[in-house]
């Protein structure tokens, strides 16, 4: 659509090319409101630090006729500005800056590329959603403690039965006296950057979006939390943490490749425990077991039977407009990112295992 507007411009289409895939682009065409003004500012800063004002001046008309946003055009430069009218050949002009502005870029350190900034942008626009999660961790950790020094004592639960039972509970009222968290506490991938919306990164982990995926969660963590000898609250900490590790980089990959996802539940720190498990258990050449009753589960059979379920959930688009690939679905989820945090702290652990005890 964008090639057809240029007619018989030949040189803008390159140009047009590069901006129609850009990820940021695709992603403010399905956003409106703060988050696509967000996603064509970034855009706006990337595309000036790549073409010379006379193209950047035609790509953000074309931008602005589709998402009917104006953005700022380029100022001219100074010298041009007061240059006089002449009839100098334009063989003896100096180079344009269509010609001087890859060379510059090629010259330009790592840290400085359009690549790079543009991951920084959207880690910071990411920055009060995980700001507000991880404050909330320790909060809720000490809650979990006073409802185990009140109540759970006596009752002789262990934190992880405890925990299960608090996100059952969860997950039961919203299915009629709190039907409204269904739509509120999970978080979307066009919230994730919205300051207003950062409260979601609290909720997000407390509850499930999809009642298969709840069941299947709630049943893993008695498995592997059944017998715990932790107290609630550092299993609520650990939980939180452990949530909000694996939901950032989740949210900063769909951001950048403009997917779009849905977060909830358990699944980041259900991948983490099951792949600390598996990990150790493949390191030391032991096999690690959780028992359930009579049953005793290996943790490389909850491996498997868990990755199957999670890739039957995240390999599917949640939108059929969207051009991601698989692998970058897959990055988008916090299941994938718990489970790689899993298997590096099985790693760490192990390593540290080898290394010589001072007497």
């Amino acid at each position: 659509m964008l090639i057809d507007a240029l007619g018989a411009d030949e040189r803008l289409k390159g140009p047009v090319r590069d901006l129609g895939s850009q990820p940021l682009f695709l992603q403010a065409l399905r956003q409106g409101g703060a988050a696509q003004r967000s996603s064509l500012a970034a855009l706006h800063q990337q595309l000036t630090a790549t073409y010379s004002p006379a193209v950047l001046t035609e790509l953000l008309d074309l931008v602005e006729a589709v998402t009917g946003v104006a953005l700022p055009q380029p100022k001219p430069h100074p010298a041009n500005a007061a240059a006089p009218n002449t009839s100098t050949p334009a063989s003896s002009t100096a180079p344009s800056s269509t010609a001087i502005a890859p060379t510059q870029d090629r010259g330009r350190t790592w840290a400085a590329s359009p690549w790079i900034r543009e991951w920084i942008r959207e880690l910071r626009g990411l920055a009060p959603g995980i700001a507000a999660a991880a404050g909330a961790a320790p909060v809720l950790a000490w809650l979990g403690q006073e409802l185990e020094n009140l109540l759970l004592a006596d009752w002789g639960w262990s934190a992880g039965v405890a925990l299960a039972a608090g996100l059952g509970l969860l997950q039961a009222l919203s299915l009629a006296p709190l039907r409204r968290l269904r739509r509120r506490w999970p978080l979307n991938a066009a919230e994730a950057q919205d300051p207003h919306d950062a409260w979601r990164w609290i909720t997000a982990p407390w509850w499930h979006a999809r009642g298969t995926e709840a069941a299947a969660n709630l049943l893993l963590l008695l498995i592997v939390l059944g017998r715990s000898p932790l107290p609630l609250g550092e299993v609520v900490l650990r939980y939180g943490l452990t949530a909000l590790a694996a939901q950032a980089p989740a949210a900063l990959v769909a951001a950048h490749f403009g997917i779009s996802r849905q977060w909830s539940g358990s699944a980041g720190p259900l991948g983490a425990l099951i792949g600390l498990a598996a990990g150790m258990s493949l390191l030391q050449g032991r096999a690690l077991a959780f028992e359930l009753g009579p049953l005793t589960i290996p943790a490389w059979v909850l491996l498997l039977v868990y990755s199957a379920l999670q890739l039957g959930w995240q390999l599917p688009r949640q939108n059929p407009d969207e051009q991601s690939q698989p692998w970058q679905r897959l990055l988008a989820s916090t299941w994938s990112w718990g489970l790689l945090l899993g298997l590096g702290w099985a790693l760490i652990s192990w390593v540290e295992q080898q290394l010589p005890q001072s007497p």
